[in-house]
């Protein structure tokens, strides 16, 4: 095996053990760690894929970003040493046949499907013209939509410890009485 095909086994792996990981953790702070490493991972197989750029914004983005506002928020909420509950033996079969089922058309749909290279030269990145569409506030710029899904994460991250927050004051106000 060569050495990009013993890196791509290496980031299939990680990402598909952190995700089991994940899902199936009864510690929230593991999995949302569990969730920090899938992220680090599919930024590796960006990497490989010589999309930099994508690589550099999953890292930010979603693994520097999102996985660090829900670490965040489960520290502030005091839902450190929060466990969940075990999956009744039901959901566990249902999960398990939603998850085959996935699994079989994955699997289908690749066997159909010819995959063959493409033989025209790959098109020369623009980076100036990717700065200027991100900071455009034009019909073809992202800026609006960014501003849109940042105000959207806040309220949402607001409205999550508020709701968290909401049973701790009256078993206080209860205690002190």
């Amino acid at each position: 095996m060569e050495g990009k095909q013993i890196m791509f086994a290496i980031f299939a792996i990680v990402i598909v053990v952190f995700s089991i990981f994940t899902v199936t953790s009864r510690k929230i702070l593991r999995a949302a760690v569990s969730l920090l490493m899938v992220l680090i991972a599919t930024a590796g197989l960006y990497f490989m894929l010589n999309y930099q750029f994508l690589a550099a914004v999953q890292l930010t983005l979603y693994a520097g970003g999102i996985v660090v506002l829900i670490i965040f928020s489960i520290l502030l909420t005091s839902q450190l040493d929060h466990k969940f509950e075990v999956v009744e033996l039901k959901k566990t079969i249902f999960s398990a046949l939603a998850a085959l089922a996935g699994f079989i058309v994955v699997v289908t749909t690749i066997l159909e499907h010819s995959f063959e290279a493409d033989t025209a030269a790959a098109t020369e990145v623009n980076m100036e013209v990717i700065g200027k569409s991100l900071l455009n506030t034009g019909s073809d710029g992202y800026v609006l939509p960014f501003e849109v899904i940042s105000v959207l994460l806040v309220a949402a991250m607001i409205g999550a410890i508020v709701i968290a927050k909401k049973g701790s004051p009256v078993k206080e106000e209860k205690s002190n009485k």
